[in-house]
């Protein structure tokens, strides 16, 4: 299919007219809206005289508050029990502080084994990166300290997350 004078005088009226790209090439007949699209842009066709009436309205979403996502995030991939939210809530925060944290064992990769934490302290680029190493909780890959640190009841995340929106 080619361009031709009439096509080109066709495709600028229906496109001043408002007719959508895919309207304009089922009108047209051999051609795509694909086709349609590039052809406006290479004719430098103005925007439209007339919004295209679909019939359907759309509605616009409230904005964020300023809150959303305002969360202070920790520099370690290890939470920080001690900083202020720290990304936990009250009854895991509780929970662990009434634990005693065990003396990590400082494993290396190579060392751990499926009864070893593999929780992870540090920076995995640095030289000074370990694993806890200490005995896990059956079935699971940490030790008790670090199972609570890292499951949480998804109800208590989800009435923490009530209480925070309002």
């Amino acid at each position: 299919m080619s361009w031709t004078d009439e096509r080109v005088a066709i495709l600028s009226k229906l496109w001043a007219d408002g007719l959508s790209a895919s309207q304009i090439a089922a009108e047209l007949g051999g051609v795509t809206r694909n086709a349609v699209i590039g052809k406006v842009h290479r004719l430098g066709l103005s925007g439209r005289a007339k919004p295209s009436s679909s019939g359907v309205k759309r509605v616009k979403r409230a904005p964020r508050s300023s809150s959303y996502n305002s969360r202070p995030r920790s520099s370690s991939r290890v939470p920080a029990l001690n900083k202020g939210s720290g990304g936990f809530n009250n009854s895991a925060r509780n929970a662990v502080e009434d634990m005693v944290a065990p003396v990590a064992k400082k494993l290396q990769l190579v060392e751990l084994s499926e009864k070893t934490c593999k929780w992870p302290h540090g920076d995995p680029a640095t030289d000074d990166f370990y694993f806890c190493g200490n005995p896990t909780k059956e079935d699971a890959p940490y030790c008790e300290y670090h199972c609570r640190l890292a499951y949480q009841p998804t109800t208590d995340r989800r009435r923490e997350k009530k209480v925070a929106n309002g």
